[in-house]
């Protein structure tokens, strides 16, 4: 998946995906932390990439993306456990 940043403050990244799904976790993991006042994307055309906003306070919006990322790799994996053990 690529990512490019757009814009890099300390309380505010916009960066752009190319994958709309992943975009959506990251917001909904985003918004849990209660140091984010923004958390959206846009996307203007299914051809084009997705633009992905953070707005932070009293936390660097390039640390609260990190956690977030972080906490969806720690799901991720868990459920992947679940399901081996499934087997």
């Amino acid at each position: 998946m690529e990512v490019k940043i757009l814009e890099d403050q300390k309380d505010k990244l916009v960066i752009e995906l190319s994958n709309q799904t992943i975009a959506e976790l990251i917001r909904v993991y985003l918004n849990q932390d209660s140091s984010v006042e923004l958390a959206a994307w846009k996307r203007e055309n299914p051809a084009r990439p997705v633009i992905f906003e953070i707005k932070t306070k009293g936390k660097s919006a390039k640390k609260a993306l990190d956690d977030a990322v972080k906490a969806v790799e720690k799901e991720a994996n868990k459920c992947l456990n679940e399901f081996k053990k499934a087997k």
